[in-house]
């Protein structure tokens, strides 16, 4: 019944987590988003740095730069002889991670106006700059308000670029920025083409995607890094597909974007910042570089002075210069090493998300605890590995967060109903058997012990029962009650503790009779030599027993005892509201009519061949006693007596004794009743014993009544 109620429980808890689970990660998605990005990162730390494409470059407006050349913004007339140089080392692109929104105070024509002289001919560096762009491959930057900052927009951004939109939704999801803020309109006229340098962070700061496109007054504008690209292909025209809850992806030719709904593109960094070449814009200002380092390569003009306030923080680096974040999304263009979330890694998730809830329950259903811990810690790790292999092998985010949580929770409530349960089974274990087994037998049991442990099934034990020979006669010989209770807690106090040294399960008492059984609950290796071990050390005790009763002037106890071995029915019995934990069957019975014989032949140990044939240990001192068909079973037994160890006996024999009783015993079965009457009556002259007395009595009566197909075997009618 606890089996049922424990897992139904689990079933219970299961659905809901996985109920849970899968409402926070379709409804909650941006609740989630934090942690799960969180442990991208942690993927990415794991995957160590990558090789970055040789073919990209970075023109580093550094420290070293600043000291040569003067505070930024310097003069266009420098950076108009950047390019220059850039573009006569045989740049296939360049693009600028800087914006020019204000003219150059420093131009000699600037500085006469502000003078009011117009009527000299001076440098205008702003036009200087403006010429160079137009002459060499240059992407201009610009950069996105994306909140409303007071101002007003009065330009737009140049647009060469015809972007075609398939299958797009009523509702747009792309980011859409209050204004522009733009170069100064010669540059921005003289630039081939521009693109936005915006990187938006995630809500804890980490940049881990760029908008590829924006929408910016119903017209779409690209990214710096789209733009390079777009111009590098050739391509005017580039699609944009959508499916029903915003944009799937971006093409240029044959290469295929994957995004986000809004048109990010995840960036998978390659490792810490200086991933790609730097070169300092001092020296290529001075011309001071080999032409291969600029030669067909992809150049970027940009900062990683902190001063300049163009630092970002990645999973990789808490300092990460802006512009090494474009050049690692055009890395991740040209040599399609993409990160995504498709369309349909909903699905995909949800799947995912159930069938680890679904595995991790069955895991939880383990009945060894250990194993049960194990194998769940195997498993969160398999699911981990797997998600790190689809994210940094195949490029495919599957979300994580939900199915390790869920599995946490899990595990949580799953360990505690396990907890809940065990506890009331090391309980009811406690309550069954604290007084019929050892406290090491209990702790083995309440160790190994599942719910099965008390169901009601076929086991093989070794049964033992033990009963005071003459009791009526012990009881008159004592005054009052109280002083037989006083006695028979005297004697059955060493003797339950023998049993359960031993490892044996006291099952009841049967007033002055003991009933006891190996094997059960627990395991019990040797059962057979343990109980008849229990029986000869019990013996053994009364005798010492004995000797302090004749002390204290108190009658002496003789016991029986019957010991079988077999197949019985063990488990909890009883009615619904009163059980207990006990055992039935044939083998019972016929340990119970065992003892009864000892009586009968005035022994005090009798196994049955059943016991004595499952015997290992060879150090005991046996004797067959007879072949006999005890009342309620019709198929005879072979029955042994045990008189202790070899080198320890209660029983003493003359030498050749137990050769010429062997010898009597075989007469006696092959019906030469007069050869064995002899033989029986020689040795009950030698040494007197009940047994050798049985079997005179028996020649004696067959020499008179000779019996017909005599088989050897005695009946008995009582038990």
């Amino acid at each position: 019944m606890n089996t049922y109620k424990k897992t139904w429980m689990q079933v219970i808890i299961f659905l809901i987590v996985v109920f849970i689970s899968l409402l926070g990660y379709l409804k909650y998605p941006s609740i989630s988003s934090l942690f799960e990005n969180k442990l991208n990162d942690v993927m990415f730390l794991l995957r160590g740095e990558k090789k970055a494409d040789s073919d990209i470059v970075i023109v580093d407006i550094d420290e070293k730069s600043l000291r040569q050349l003067g505070q930024w913004p310097w003069s266009r007339d420098k950076v108009a002889q950047i390019l220059q140089n850039l573009s006569n080392n045989g740049a296939a692109i360049i693009g600028l991670d800087v914006v020019f929104a204000e003219a150059d105070n420093s131009s000699p024509k600037y500085i006469l106006k502000k003078l009011g002289i117009t009527n000299i001919k001076a440098q205008d560096y702003d036009k200087i700059l403006a010429d160079t762009i137009a002459k060499t491959p240059t992407i201009v930057g610009y950069v996105f308000a994306l909140s409303d900052d007071g101002l007003q927009q009065n330009k737009y951004p140049k647009n060469n670029t015809i972007f075609i939109e398939k299958n797009k939704p009523k509702k747009s999801f792309l980011i859409k920025p209050y204004r522009a803020i733009l170069n100064i309109s010669s540059i921005q006229e003289a630039a081939y083409g521009n693109g936005y340098f915006n990187t938006i962070p995630d809500k804890d700061g980490v940049v881990r995607s760029i908008p590829m496109i924006m929408n910016y007054n119903g017209l779409l504008y690209p990214a710096l890094s789209l733009e390079m690209l777009i111009a590098l292909s050739g391509e005017r025209k580039v699609f944009i597909n959508y499916y029903k809850d915003g944009v799937e992806s971006i093409e240029i030719g044959e290469l295929k974007i994957p995004t986000d709904r809004f048109g990010r593109m995840l960036i998978n960094y390659r490792g810490a910042h200086s991933k790609y070449k730097y070169i300092s814009a001092y020296d290529v200002y001075m011309n001071n570089v080999q032409p291969n380092e600029i030669k067909n390569k992809i150049i970027l003009l940009g900062t990683s002075a902190a001063g300049l306030l163009d630092l970002r923080s990645t999973p990789f680096d808490n300092v990460y210069p802006g512009v090494e974040v474009h050049a690692t999304a055009i890395d991740n263009i040209l040599n399609t090493n993409f990160l995504q979330s498709p369309s349909w890694i909903v699905g995909v998730d949800t799947i995912d998300i159930f069938l680890s809830l679904a595995i991790a329950f069955t895991l939880l259903l383990i009945p060894n605890a250990l194993i049960s811990f194990f194998a769940f810690i195997l498993f969160i790790a398999a699911i981990f590995y797997f998600h790190y292999y689809m994210m940094i092998d195949k490029g495919l985010l599957l979300n994580t967060l939900f199915p390790l949580l869920g599995l946490a929770v899990l595990f949580i409530v799953g360990e505690a109903i396990n907890y809940f349960f065990e506890t009331k089974q090391k309980e009811k274990i406690k309550r069954k058997f604290a007084t019929k087994v050892s406290s090491a037998v209990v702790e083995e049991l309440i160790k190994n012990s599942n719910e099965d442990t008390f169901d009601v099934k076929e086991k093989e034990i070794t049964i033992l029962f033990s009963d005071i020979r003459d009791f009526t006669s012990i009881s008159e010989k004592l005054n009052s009650a109280k002083a037989l209770i006083v006695l028979l807690n005297e004697y059955m106090t060493p003797m339950v503790d023998i049993i359960t040294h031993y490892g044996g399960t006291v099952d009841k008492f049967i007033g002055d009779a003991i009933m006891a059984y190996w094997n059960a609950p627990i395991d019990i290796k040797n059962h057979p030599d343990k109980a008849l071990e229990a029986a000869i050390e019990q013996i053994l005790r009364l005798q010492v027993l004995n000797i302090q009763l004749t002390k204290e002037n108190k009658p002496n106890i003789n016991i029986g005892i019957g010991i079988n071995t077999g197949v019985s029915v063990v488990g909890e019995m009883g009615s619904k509201g009163r059980s207990d934990y006990t055992c039935i069957g044939d083998a019972v019975n016929l340990a119970s009519r065992a003892e009864g014989l000892c009586k009968a032949y005035g022994s005090n140990i009798i196994l049955s061949e059943f016991t004595k044939n499952k015997l290992i240990k060879k150090h005991y001192f046996l004797r067959e006693l007879d072949i006999v068909r005890v009342k309620g079973k019709e198929k005879p037994v072979t029955i042994y007596e045990c008189m202790g160890y070899k080198n320890n006996s209660w029983v003493t024999f003359k030498e050749n004794d137990n050769k010429m009783y062997k010898e009597a015993l075989q007469l006696y079965r092959n019906s030469q009743f007069k050869e064995a009457l002899v033989l029986f009556t020689k040795l009950n002259t030698s040494n007197q014993q009940k047994l050798y007395a049985v079997y005179i009595q028996r020649c004696e009566h067959y020499i008179k009544n000779r019996p017909e197909n005599f088989d050897g075997v005695f009946t008995f009618v009582t038990k």
